[in-house]
């Protein structure tokens, strides 16, 4: 009885203890687990020193980007067979004390690690929870840098690990004065950027000041700060949720009969409405757990090159489950499923193998940054520009010839064009063609470099490639099809006329048998109005010499340079557009192209464009970017800031034709 009393003497005291710790620090409880010291303590961070941001470009890298190493932290919180596949993949930087790197070196020599691949990082640390506390690797323009900010833990060798780990490298340490912790934040590696609201409660609710440091420091923005779905003590994005790729987030699912479920689908709804930095919804992957205190931390993964390491749970169903989603989502990688049977470091649903790793961005990596992603139905166009920046961040040249766009048309053998300078920092442009209405495009950018790298987006290649698919070619468009096997004539007598179609090629006794006929129409023809086709039952055989009447109404503003167009009368064989002429001299408009002037071409920076006629001059870059325009007779340009390349003017008339011309700016 006596002892039944001092246990539950003991057990009122521990109740009491823990109830006066959170009253004296209410949010101790959403900490990685505390001493009682530290839950006593308040926290210093007298090794944050706050400093101006970046004045070069920051760019945050995402983890799925090339490693060159992974940071680890020694006493170990993961298992010595994790540091060995680690070692065979790549780097392994292992933060330890003085005091314990001899008995980190025979630990990992006795279990196999290879230990060319190990550097041994003396410093001394207070805990494993690296993720939490490592520092924060960006590149400044072309150059890498660490960010550093405010550790909310009474920690101060893991809070001076940013100093530690930018003095072994030699480059800039930045200080963000935020308080912050790597398990609750991810990113794109494309300025997106995604941290649940404890960012805000851990900075006084200041959204305005954590949204402007975010963006200055790391370069993100857009920001997403979301609920916090878990409603567990550690409020960590890498608890529930994680970027695979820069259109790929993978959430949690919770059985229904949960109680947070609700706050889980609120979150995977918001991201599968919500555009990725390629302009699309993102692509959201559900990886099912059980919920409650069975273990399942799968969103807890690290990314390592083309490795996924992937803790286990207790279930092997819902193990399996995990796997499968992980490989559904990055086909190509290698899923490991790794299991922690030590009961001193073992995985936990809000602790495990994310937190207590962080990889270290290859500092020479080639970085393809293809922005303007085609996806979805495009309109018409008879080729599609694929414009893409190459960043060789080892400041060697690029492969010209292996800078590439590869496609796919409705599921056949890929094709490669090359791309070539746009005139833009770093940018090229190569063009998917070949293609017709209605197609499937499957489409990825290569890029290589002399120092080796090579890279891909997406990172999966053909495996899982940008997609779209091409609009129904407008009739406006059908001239762009010209086969000019034989010739038509078009005479336009008033502005309301009969067209005449004859087999133009007098010579040939051969007939031509129509079997369809589209709207006679064109680019260059904005002033069509009516159209109305008279023919015969089709198919029908035009014998040579036969006429076929199509009626035409034109606005009476019709005008000479408009005088090529194309109709659409398919032959026997399935394969003949005809040309069409417009009789220019019944239409009695002066010839623009003959009373146009543009000098000097080239140029190294001022030229000028006249004529009697012109009404308006524009100009565009290669990749059809306006950069130019002015209504006026006379017009002279300032092109000294522009990129040096080849430009196209386009010059339009009082009375509506266009006349293009190319520019070559030195």
């Amino acid at each position: 009885m006596k002892r039944f009393f001092s246990i539950f003497a003991l057990m009122a005291l521990m109740a009491i203890t823990v109830a006066q710790a959170q009253n004296r620090k209410p949010d101790w409880a959403r900490w990685h687990y505390l001493s009682e010291e530290e839950m006593y303590t308040p926290v210093r961070n007298e090794n944050f020193v706050e400093t101006d941001p970046p004045t070069g470009e920051p760019r945050f890298v995402g983890e799925f980007e090339p490693m060159q190493g992974v940071m680890i932290r020694y006493p170990l919180g993961i298992p010595t067979s994790l540091v060995v596949d680690l070692s065979n993949n790549c780097h392994v930087y292992c933060v330890v004390s003085s005091s314990y790197q001899s008995s980190a070196q025979n630990n990992f020599q006795n279990a196999g690690v290879n230990m060319g691949n190990v550097t041994f990082v003396n410093a001394p640390s207070d805990s494993y929870w690296i993720r939490d506390y490592g520092p924060w690797y960006i590149f400044e323009d072309r150059s890498p840098a660490i960010v550093d900010n405010k550790y909310n833990r009474n920690r101060p060798n893991d809070d001076n690990m940013s100093q530690v780990f930018a003095n072994f490298w030699s480059i800039p340490m930045y200080g963000m004065n935020l308080t912050h912790t790597g398990g609750n934040m991810m990113e794109d590696g494309r300025g997106h950027g995604v941290s649940d609201e404890l960012v805000l409660n851990e900075n006084s609710n200041n959204e305005t000041n954590v949204r402007n440091k975010m963006r200055d420091y790391l370069g993100i923005d857009p920001y997403h700060i979301t609920i916090d779905p878990q409603g567990d003590y550690i409020a960590h994005v890498d608890c529930w949720g994680k970027y695979l790729a820069p259109d790929k987030i993978l959430i949690a699912q919770l059985p229904q009969s949960n109680p947070q479920y609700a706050l889980y689908e609120q979150v995977a709804n918001y991201f599968a409405t919500t555009n990725c930095c390629w302009g699309y919804p993102y692509r959201v992957y559900r990886v099912p757990e059980p919920g409650g205190y069975t273990l399942a931390p799968y969103t807890n993964s690290l990314i390592l090159n083309k490795s996924v390491y992937v803790p286990m749970g207790d279930i092997a169903s819902y193990n399996q489950g995990a796997i499968d989603v992980y490989q559904e989502a990055m086909p190509g990688y290698n899923i490991v499923p790794v299991y922690n049977t030590d009961w001193s470091i073992s995985w936990e649903n809000t602790d495990a193998l994310h937190c207590r790793t962080r990889g270290v961005m290859d500092f020479n990596m080639l970085f393809v940054d293809h922005r303007e992603v085609l996806h979805g139905e495009q309109e018409w166009q008879n080729q599609y520009p694929v414009v893409s920046k190459f960043i060789a961040y080892s400041g060697e040249p690029l492969k010209s010839d292996s800078l590439l766009v590869y496609y796919s048309i409705n599921g056949g053998a890929y094709q490669v064009t090359h791309m070539t300078a746009t005139g833009n920092p770093d940018e090229y442009v190569g063009y998917i063609t070949g293609f017709e209405g209605g197609s499937s495009i499957d489409y990825y950018v290569f890029g290589a470099d002399e120092s080796g790298h090579r890279y891909t987006q997406p990172v999966f290649a053909e495996l899982d490639p940008h997609h779209f698919t091409v609009g129904e070619q407008p009739l406006t468009d059908i001239g762009l099809y010209y086969e000019a096997s034989h010739a038509l004539e078009l005479t336009v007598n008033t502005p309301e006329a009969d067209v005449i179609l004859y087999n133009g090629n007098h010579s040939s006794h051969t007939p031509i048998t129509i079997t369809e006929v589209f709207e006679l129409t064109s680019v260059a023809h904005p002033d069509i109005q009516y159209l109305d086709l008279s023919y015969p039952e089709l198919p029908y055989t035009l014998q040579e010499g036969e006429e076929f009447v199509i009626h035409l109404s034109l606005d009476s503003n019709f005008a000479k340079g408009q005088e090529q167009t194309a109709v659409g009368v398919v032959s026997d064989n399935n394969d003949v557009v005809f040309d069409v002429f417009i009789d220019g001299e019944l239409l009695g408009v002066t010839d623009l192209s003959a009373e146009t002037k543009l000098y000097p071409n080239p140029t190294e920076g001022i030229f000028t464009v006249e004529g009697a006629n012109v009404a308006k001059v524009e100009v565009y870059n290669l990749v059809g970017q306006k950069v130019y325009v002015e209504q006026n007779r006379k017009v002279t340009i300032d092109a000294c800031e522009w990129n040096k390349g080849i430009y196209l003017v386009n010059i339009t008339d009082l009375n509506g034709a266009v006349e293009t011309k190319k520019l070559v700016v030195k």
